[in-house]
């Protein structure tokens, strides 16, 4: 009885830890709320001024077509406004480009997020640049403007308990809230911050990140009302006869998603050659012409994706329209500023669809209802395969027609392209993006963690190392303690003989020195990938 006193007190503690974590969910779902009202009113305002600012642009440019002598104060604007992005982008590069890169360093590879100077450099920045037409998303920035207010929120509810795993629960949430809002459509919010972001499906990440994400579309709807940001409209369903097609479309969707993340990359490589002052001021000197002769190309390109999905223009225009876009958003992106390319994926992935299915139209007959549905099966492809998320890629354009009546064929034409693009050997855009950012600022090398002590879990995958192994026999990394396992409904204490299957949630208690090196080592371990690489529990 002496001997199990010790054990006894050891399995009591470890119950009040796992009853603590099932309260974590709960204080993370009514942490989402309020993250979800700041990231929904701060979103709202960004998404108000980037359409302003992209209207102004458009009506900018139409008088200079008409008054030509406007160029001279034109040029001078963009020179002094230049300069001034280069500046507050030297200051906070955590601000610049798309943003969601650097969401997924602060979750995933400890990342410092100031958003003391990332939320007046990413409006600031943002609003100068749509000023000027540059083809960029509000989507990107909205994501981390979305994760800035939950840290904002996050220092002020847990005063000195900053940098831990629930701040990167919260900012998650954060996460979500931003494209929800952006997009009007919660269920794409949650599954990007999910699937893009935290790359991980915990009940603790997913209460916060629904509650923030429904909330943030409450308050999006009340801003600008119930129409989707992409509202498709009554789209025909295709025809079983026509499924045929879906493969040809699932290619041309991994191509073009492949292609587009070629050309973002490739431009800016090139534009990392040149002095950083310099880079804006480029990217507006090619709007100028831009804005002159193709101004539909201007902004995010939400517009384009209607223009596709009527295929009026006709074939040739639709070409025309697809490769300046695709050299427009990569070279006002190349240059740094802040915006985002998620927007801009779409509309090129749309305008290929639209394109193909013109071509489908003149050349063997294809029924003209049928190009609306090329052009969203096509964009939802292209999404797929540039940033490897095809649940949230299919979710959105669900949420965006607000019909069910589409996923068959816009899923099977998502995971076509998904295919095309791992066999092409694509990697997802913003991880690369991520490693470049990092090498940039002299980060590449394993970053030291400054986390309190806490709990995580961690999801074990089918067919990773640790599954189907016994606890004892799982060389685990020091620095942290197997406190519990979920398997379904039920919450147990592990011990040395207990066998790991797939699809349990690992509760893990870590040292916070030590937390960058144990996040890395379970994901060796619980990741299924890492069988296929040959790794090994021992």
């Amino acid at each position: 009885m002496a001997g199990g006193g010790p054990v006894n007190d050891l399995h009591a503690a470890a119950d009040r830890l796992l009853t603590s974590f099932a309260r974590l969910k709960w204080r993370m779902a009514g942490a989402g709320v309020l993250i979800g009202l700041l990231s929904g009113v701060l979103v709202a305002i960004y998404r108000q001024g980037i359409e302003l600012s992209i209207r102004f642009a458009r009506w900018m440019y139409a008088q200079i077509r008409i008054t030509p002598w406007l160029i001279a104060p034109w040029a001078l604007s963009a020179i002094l406004i230049s300069l001034l992005i280069a500046w507050m982008v030297r200051k906070e590069p955590m601000a610049s480009g798309s943003g969601i890169p650097q969401t997924d360093g602060v979750v995933l590879s400890g990342l410092k997020m100031k958003w003391q100077t990332i939320l007046p450099v990413r409006f600031l920045g943002g609003l100068l640049a749509a000023l000027f037409g540059l083809s960029l998303g509000r989507e990107g920035p909205s994501i981390q403007i979305g994760a800035s207010g939950a840290q904002f929120l996050s220092h002020r509810m847990r005063g000195e308990k900053r940098e831990d795993v629930q701040e990167h629960y919260l900012v998650t949430a954060g996460a979500a809230a931003g494209l929800s809002a952006a997009f009007s459509a919660p269920l794409s919010g949650m599954m990007f911050a999910l699937e893009g972001i935290h790359r991980s499906f915990s009940p603790a990440i997913l209460m916060g990140a629904t509650a923030a994400s429904l909330t943030a579309d409450f308050v999006s709807k009340y801003c600008f009302g119930l129409t989707p940001v992409l509202d498709f409209g009554d789209i025909r369903q295709l025809p079983l006869g026509d499924y045929m097609w879906l493969i040809p479309l699932g290619i041309i969707a991994g191509l073009v998603g492949s292609l587009m993340n070629r050309s973002l990359l490739g431009f800016q490589t090139l534009y990392g050659k040149l002095p950083d002052w310099l880079r804006p001021m480029i990217a507006m000197a090619i709007a100028l012409p831009v804005g002159l002769w193709l101004p539909d190309v201007l902004g995010g390109g939400s517009n384009l994706v209607q223009t596709a999905e009527r295929g009026h223009p006709g074939l040739l225009m639709l070409c025309i329209l697809l490769v300046v876009k695709i050299l427009f958003t990569s070279t006002s992106f190349g240059s740094g500023v802040p915006g985002g390319i998620f927007m801009p994926i779409l509309a090129v992935g749309a305008l290929a669809g639209g394109a193909f299915g013109t071509l489908g139209h003149d050349l063997w007959g294809l029924s003209a209802q049928a190009i609306p549905v090329f052009a969203v099966c096509v964009m939802t492809g292209t999404l797929a395969a540039s940033v490897k998320t095809p649940i949230t890629s299919i979710l959105l354009t669900v949420e965006m027609s607000g019909t069910l009546t589409h996923m068959l064929p816009v899923a099977a034409a998502a995971f076509i392209a998904l295919l095309v693009s791992d066999l092409l050997r694509t990697k997802p855009i913003y991880g690369v993006l991520l490693e470049r950012y990092m090498r940039a600022q002299g980060q590449a090398a394993k970053l030291p963690g400054n986390l309190g002590s806490g709990i995580m879990d961690f999801p074990l995958e089918m067919g990773a190392p640790a599954d189907g192994h016994r606890v004892r026999d799982v060389a685990w990394p020091s620095g942290c303690l197997i406190i519990g396992l979920r398997r379904g409904e039920h919450e147990i204490v592990p011990r040395g003989d207990t066998m790991l299957r797939g699809g349990d949630y690992l509760i893990v208690l870590f040292s916070g020195q030590e937390e960058q090196t144990v996040r890395a080592a379970l994901r060796g371990l619980c990741d299924a990938e890492e069988t296929e690489s040959g790794a090994s529990p021992r």
